[in-house]
């Protein structure tokens, strides 16, 4: 039998892998709490209309990365068989939780979720095929403070990761439905005078999503987009204002941006704001977390008219470019050497573990092989306890950095060890 391997596009996540994308979610949970955002998990697969009604079927996502399958009604208990995906993005699944729980009458809701999504897409470094998002959502708000909210939440995050100066926040709007439909009109009366120098993916999209190959990465096609009608050409003066209030929001509180006009959001739910944040740091995927304001979502889906906006960030990415800034918390070895010494040495990791230390207990082998493993462990402190130290009521504490080692009392070791650094990063 050949070596088993993880199916193409996912992996094991373990060791520091593991660390830093905890790091990230832990930083989101924080942030997003301290925005007044409460945590929302949906399925990880749903009906496909979930996904298809709000995403098209002839978008890429539908039409070439969906994972969808029918459940086989007899063996599951069915009546009958019923058609799934998994999950390949959350605002779709959250929309649909907010109309199934009647969560209307509690406007506004501020929901964060992360976990797991699939795509069917050539993997790509920080791209997988199973990857990892944080997300929030804000439904309930239509005026342009919202969006200056939900984009400040992003930006604090980042920086609390350490990312400040590797992103550069990208804005644009989309306008409201008429400024939209306007535009979509021009552009195509342009683009349609290019159509024989477009690509087939483009000549495509141009007939059902026009404002994609505003996006396109076809060289051909990004020499016809550069002249392109600007997007603000077309908008009328309520999504100008709109638009206006939201920079002058993000210049109040010191959030830099760039206005890039080719910033686009395909589905015709989406208007008014669209963002992203880009690092050059990640080769061509640069995007670490994007969002925008999505107002005829939840009416698509068959819900009541509700306004939305949010984002979604790539926990992989972001963990990969603040990897650096995330060194685990060193634990601290505790070595009970005998049997009466075992027992004394369970109460003294649970002190040690109120006191915040990480406490690892090693109790097989001779002293030397659990230093060694204390080292290989990154530990900073090895405690032993023998049957000298029970008699003596004084633990001996290794400090592995210094090389060095002092006896402290029993009652003392949680304090003394964690004032010294037992929780050192």
């Amino acid at each position: 039998m050949s070596k088993l391997q993880p199916a193409r596009g996912t992996r094991d996540i373990y060791g520091e892998e593991a660390r830093n994308m905890r790091a990230v979610v832990d930083a989101f949970q924080r942030v997003a709490s301290s925005y007044g955002f409460e945590e929302l998990a949906t399925p990880i697969f749903e009906f496909t209309e979930v996904y298809k009604r709000p995403l098209g079927e002839t978008s890429d996502i539908v039409s070439k990365e969906m994972y969808s399958f029918e459940s086989s009604a007899r063996e599951a208990g069915d009546k009958e068989p019923e058609e799934l995906t998994l999950r390949p993005e959350f605002t779709a699944g959250i929309c649909r939780a907010f109309i199934s729980n009647g969560m209307q009458q509690n406007l506004p809701c501020r929901f964060m979720s992360w976990g797991p999504a699939f795509r069917r897409e050539r993997p790509q470094k920080g791209r997988y095929r199973q990857f990892h998002q944080i997300n929030a959502e804000l439904l309930g708000q239509d005026n342009p403070e919202a969006d200056v909210d939900i984009i400040a939440m992003a930006w604090r995050l980042l920086n609390e990761l350490g990312l400040g100066d590797k992103i550069v926040l990208h804005l644009n709007s989309l306008g409201d439905q008429e400024s939209r439909a306007a535009y979509r009109a021009d552009l195509v009366a342009y683009l349609s005078s290019h159509k024989d120098r477009l690509s087939e993916d483009s000549l495509r999209r141009l007939e059902t999503n026009p404002l994609r190959i505003l996006d396109s990465k076809d060289e051909g096609d990004r020499e016809i987009v550069a002249g392109a009608p600007p997007m603000s050409a077309s908008m009328n003066e309520a999504s100008k204002q709109f638009f206006d209030t939201v920079k002058a929001g993000l210049d109040a509180i010191g959030i830099p941006y760039v206005h890039d006009e080719k910033l686009v959001r395909g589905m015709d739910y989406y208007c008014h704001t669209a963002f992203e944040f880009i690092t050059s740091e990640l080769g061509a995927q640069g995007t670490v977390l994007a969002g925008g304001r999505y107002d005829g979502l939840i009416e698509q889906l068959g819900g009541p008219p509700t306004p939305g906006v949010g984002w979604a960030g790539g926990i992989e990415r972001l963990a990969m470019l603040s990897a650096a800034g995330h060194v685990p918390a060193r634990p601290v070895m505790l070595m009970p050497m005998g049997e009466a010494a075992t027992r004394k040495a369970f109460e003294l990791a649970e002190e040690l573990r109120s006191a915040g230390a990480n406490v690892i207990s090693d109790r097989s082998g001779n002293l030397k092989k659990r230093l060694n493993r204390a080292n290989r462990a990154g530990a900073r402190f090895a405690v032993i306890v023998g049957d000298n130290e029970l008699e003596s009521g004084l633990a001996a504490v290794k400090d592995l950095d210094a090389g060095t080692q002092s006896d402290v009392a029993f009652p003392d070791l949680a304090e003394t060890v964690c004032n010294m650094g037992g929780d050192a990063r």
